[in-house]
């Protein structure tokens, strides 16, 4: 983790907007959000591979006034059969790391060019 991190401070104007269905598309946010005020920010996250909808995004206003507005109108609505969450935003934090996939390094020994079981350069073994 990054030691110089500080964390952000609280964003009264900026909603997380949950339990969207896939469907959803930023436009549609836009539509339904701009009701209650000029916004500021309308993003919409979605997978990297298929480029679907993850089911949730973000809005900003620009006052704290119309982003209240849009809590009281919109939390707990119905949007094509699904219960919207609208909510004050928390702020980003680290994320610890998880392990996962680190890659392999080549300076260990274990074959290849470099020595190890085979520096004859064929596909046996040890060789002079």
């Amino acid at each position: 983790m990054n030691d110089n991190f500080q964390p952000e401070e609280v964003n009264n104007k900026k909603l997380f907007v949950g339990n969207l269905p896939f469907s959803t598309t930023e436009e549609d946010l836009r539509e339904m959000f701009s009701q209650y005020g000029e916004l500021v920010n309308v993003s919409l996250l979605t997978d990297k591979f298929s480029g679907r909808s993850k089911g949730f995004g973000f809005v900003e206003y620009t006052t704290e006034e119309a982003a209240q507005a849009a809590i009281e109108a919109l939390h707990g609505s119905d949007l094509n059969g699904r219960d919207m969450v609208v909510n004050v935003a928390k702020p980003r934090v680290p994320r610890e790391d998880r392990g996962g996939f680190k890659p392999r390094r080549f300076d260990n020994n274990r074959g290849g060019d470099r020595g190890g079981y085979n520096r004859g350069g064929g596909r046996g073994g040890y060789r002079d």
